[in-house]
């Protein structure tokens, strides 16, 4: 067995993979079999390490180094001087923004220190296809412990204990769920992993799927025991296939070590998982149309009750939790109930991973402990917002969230806080938006969304989304009319209270958030025609304020038509006949001279 003197974690996570880490890593391994170095240094690809915004990320052990942004042309210069000279090379190391100083380990850097990984224990650190990497990470103890030494009884009440609330969106209490799914009366009974992520800009189960795809097995095993289940799905979307890839070599190396299957770890008891695919509907999220998906049939919601836990897949007693929640639940078994219970609030146990993105410097995945404030994630942990425009508001929650504004900035993130607010934690994605973004046009993207993505069985959602993107299009067009606003709330509360499944009840958050806190820019819009914001290229004149203008050609270098005239120490000119009202000149402004 080769014995290696360092470890070259390099991050292999979609995000990694689409700025150029399988390049790199061709190239990294060529130059070390070409320096004679390939039988003392070790490639590792690992899932998503979090700082998505500096990838290719690689992490030197054992001496911790963090490289960031790599490309195929740095590795020859890397390779002889750091692997063969042992000296690290400092212009590939991260440079903090506002101090410009170069930090060489990962856990100096700011984005890191606040963070507190649970469902992310893994991330960054193993290889994801190797179980055994896995294990050697205490990976599988805590099954071991409840299949052998737990009575279900005892798990569900560990599980209770601990706090633990869904982390697909609702936040319903999971060992609760559990105990009402072993009380139904039943021989067969299933547990089942939504991984149907389909919020725009989250990507937290994906991520956890291609870092830690054990971690999700190994929980779903565990409730499967709670429950009295003998067979498990995961349902994931068929446009993560690298999680679904990790997920079956997962799966396949779990049965070989007799950790999935028959008479697990000699227990007696027998439980085995398959992966079924989604085709993308963002409708069978909700649970009961994920049920009729995996049983074959069209996916669209069915009314409760009764409950899943009573009757679900193919009408047998069901559980069904998300990726993040049953990344949890090991440790909750190996650690204790009390551990995790100490983590976060009165009411909102542990830790919540975010896909944190949008107009934020620092894009990633982050855990952190509830009840952290929205300044922390998004300045201390997040960076603040690029080229020193101001924050204005966050989404979260997804479609079905609701944006919250610079006023609330210091709330903690917990369910209850979040949702006086008027948004909801939903599965985990937070939109960072700058004074750049017009709300209301926010509020048509996301109505456009669920619009697209109701299934249309039930009319208030099918027709009242409909009628609520036209009006919110009309407005957004310079057509908006007295009263619309008044008949966007008259609308939204008819589908909150008469949609049939959650897809309908909380689409119209965004358009109710934003007119709860950003009133005004309806009214700008309607009654002036015009976008405080200037993102609405229909209510803007595209010309420059000479007054303004600092006649310093950044819109002209950024027109992608030449529809700008500057010359050096002049004022920029627009001409309308070429111009195609992109926005670039508007969006790269650093003065704001363009209206």
């Amino acid at each position: 067995m080769s014995v290696y003197r360092m470890d070259l974690l390099l991050c292999g996570g979609t995000g990694c993979h689409a700025s150029g880490s399988l390049e790199v890593k061709e190239t990294l391994q060529k130059e070390l079999t070409r320096q004679k170095l390939d039988r003392e240094i070790r490639i590792i690809e690992t899932g998503c390490n979090g700082f998505c915004a500096q990838g290719p990320l690689m992490i030197v052990q054992p001496q911790g180094i963090f490289y960031q942004r790599l490309k195929p042309e740095d590795i020859p210069y890397l390779v002889e001087e750091h692997f063969l000279k042992g000296r690290p090379v400092k212009k590939l190391f991260y440079k903090e923004p506002a101090s410009a100083e170069s930090i060489p380990e990962m856990n100096s850097i700011p984005f890191y220190a606040k963070q507190r990984l649970i469902a992310l224990k893994n991330r960054g650190i193993i290889d994801p296809e190797s179980i055994d990497e896995y294990i050697a990470r205490d990976g599988y103890l805590a099954a071991g412990k409840a299949l052998l030494e737990m009575s279900p009884e005892a798990i569900i009440a560990e599980v209770k204990k601990s706090g633990l609330r869904g982390r697909g969106g609702a936040g319903f209490p999971t060992g609760l769920k559990w105990e009402l799914a072993r009380q139904s009366p039943g021989e067969v009974k299933y547990a089942l992993c939504n991984a149907d992520e389909g919020d725009p800009g989250a990507f937290m189960d994906r991520s956890i799927l291609e870092a830690d795809p054990h971690a999700v097995l190994e929980g779903m095993t565990i409730a499967a025991k709670a429950i009295g289940a003998h067979q498990g799905y995961i349902y994931c979307r068929a446009e993560y296939p690298l999680a679904i890839k990790r997920l079956d070599i997962g799966i396949a190396a779990a049965r070989e070590y007799g950790l999935l299957g028959k008479d697990i770890l000699g227990s007696g008891f027998d439980f085995d998982v398959e992966v079924y695919q989604g085709a993308g509907a963002f409708v069978c999220g909700e649970e009961t149309a994920l049920m009729q998906s995996i049983e074959g049939k069209r996916g669209m919601p069915r009314p409760r009750p009764p409950f899943p836990t009573q009757k679900g897949l193919w009408e047998k007693p069901t559980v069904l939790n998300n990726v993040e929640t049953y990344a949890n639940v090991a440790q909750i078994i190996q650690n204790g109930g009390d551990w995790y219970a100490a983590i976060g609030t009165e009411t909102s146990k542990g830790t919540k991973v975010f896909a944190l993105t949008g107009a934020v410097n620092n894009i990633g995945l982050v855990e952190v402990p509830m009840g952290i404030t929205l300044r922390e994630i998004i300045f201390d942990i997040g960076g603040g917002i690029p080229k020193k425009r101001k924050f204005k508001a966050v989404q979260l929650g997804g479609p079905s969230g609701g944006c919250i504004p610079e006023a609330f900035i210091d709330a903690p993130v917990d369910y209850e806080s979040i949702t006086k607010l008027g948004a909801i934690m939903g599965s985990g994605g937070m939109i960072v938006m700058n004074d750049q973004t017009c709300m209301v046009d926010m509020a048509r993207f996301f109505m456009d969304f669920i619009q697209d993505e109701s299934c249309g069985k039930c009319t208030p959602c099918r027709e009242g989304t409909k009628r609520m993107l036209h009006i919110l299009e009309k407005i957004t067009h310079g057509h908006g009319e007295p009263g619309d606003i008044e008949l966007l709330e008259e609308l939204s509360e008819m589908i909150r209270n008469s949609s049939l499944c959650g897809l309908g009840q909380t689409g119209p958050n965004p358009v109710l958030s934003t007119l709860q806190y950003f009133r005004d820019e309806y009214e700008a819009h309607i009654s002036e025609k015009r976008c405080p914001a200037r993102r609405c290229a229909a209510l803007l004149k595209f010309e420059v304020d000479v007054e303004l203008c600092k006649k310093c050609g950044i819109c002209f270098k950024n027109c992608p038509v030449e529809a700008i005239a500057w010359k050096k120490k002049e004022p920029a000119y627009i001409d309308k006949g070429k111009c195609i009202k992109c926005l670039s000149c508007i969006t790269n402004c650093p003065v704001d001279a363009i209206s």
